[in-house]
């Protein structure tokens, strides 16, 4: 009888050190999730952060790149017609005197007029006017008109011409120029394509962009991956769509070329005034 109920005191003992342990063992997993979803969650915090940074550092970058556009148009340009205008007096001047003053005041007007015609480049690629004045599809129409006479690149362009279009606010536009910017930019230097298709479309929920050309294909997980400079304009891209709510997608086919694809959900491109 003694022995039985030591055997029964003992049972118990060794269920209560297996409960406790059991115990011990589910607090340590709670805690050990709890510090997984902590962890989690100021992971997330920071990335959300960095893309917030990365958001913020894109605006900062246009916001200075229009203000030195308009310093390179409203200032620099009138000096350099100045100069011009003022050589051209001379040469008349000069008329009446040599040939030789004449020559060199005409070779220091086509320097003077090479130079506005820069400057008035270098505005346009660091913001164009006509994105804010006359919009979106206008703005690329004369973008792909200069890249057309500059690289010899062949471009097809077609859009919906919408009142909704046309009343992008100013950060879609922004975006949507921009990476036909760098896409065509990528075209022109790496993908030795004869022929690229731009196509942007609009429906009730979403404004889609493609540019589609025939040229090189390339690996894209490995250009996403690559950090170095040339690769710097693949994630500028998707890091522009992201920032106003879009997706971005990039395919790459040997014998077909490379498709860009962007889709911005519509409400992030019009304000609540439908302007």
């Amino acid at each position: 009888m003694c022995t039985a109920a030591g055997e029964l005191a003992a049972a118990k003992k060794h269920l209560q050190r297996e409960s406790e342990k059991r115990k011990a063992a589910e607090i340590a997993v709670k805690e050990s999730h709890r510090q997984y979803d902590k962890l989690l969650a100021d992971s997330l915090g920071m990335q959300k952060q960095l893309r917030s940074l990365s958001h913020e550092l894109l605006r900062a970058q246009e916001d200075e790149r229009k203000k030195i556009s308009r310093e390179l148009h409203d200032e620099i340009s009138q000096i350099l017609t100045g100069i011009n205008v003022r050589l051209a007096a001379l040469k008349i001047e000069a008329a009446a005197n040599t040939g030789s003053v004449t020559r060199k005041i005409g070779n220091a007007q086509r320097l003077v007029e090479k130079s506005v015609a820069a400057v008035h480049r270098f505005a346009r690629e660091l913001r164009p006017a006509m994105l804010d004045d006359l919009g979106l599809i206008p703005a690329l129409t004369a973008y792909m008109k200069d890249i057309r006479k500059r690289t010899g690149l062949q471009i097809r362009f077609s859009a919906s011409k919408t009142v909704a279009m046309e009343a992008l606010d100013c950060n879609t536009r922004t975006v949507l120029y921009r990476i036909v910017q760098e896409a065509l930019t990528n075209v022109a230097k790496h993908a030795q394509a004869s022929q690229v298709n731009v196509c942007i479309r609009n429906n009730m929920e979403d404004i889609d962009l493609e540019v589609i050309d025939d040229g090189k294909a390339f690996s894209v997980p490995k250009a996403l991956a690559n950090k170095r400079r040339k690769h710097l304009g693949l994630i500028g891209m998707r890091e522009r769509a992201e920032m106003v709510g879009g997706t971005f997608s990039i395919e790459s086919v040997v014998g077909k070329g490379t498709t860009v694809r962007v889709r911005i959900p519509f409400h992030n491109g019009v304000n609540a005034s439908g302007r």
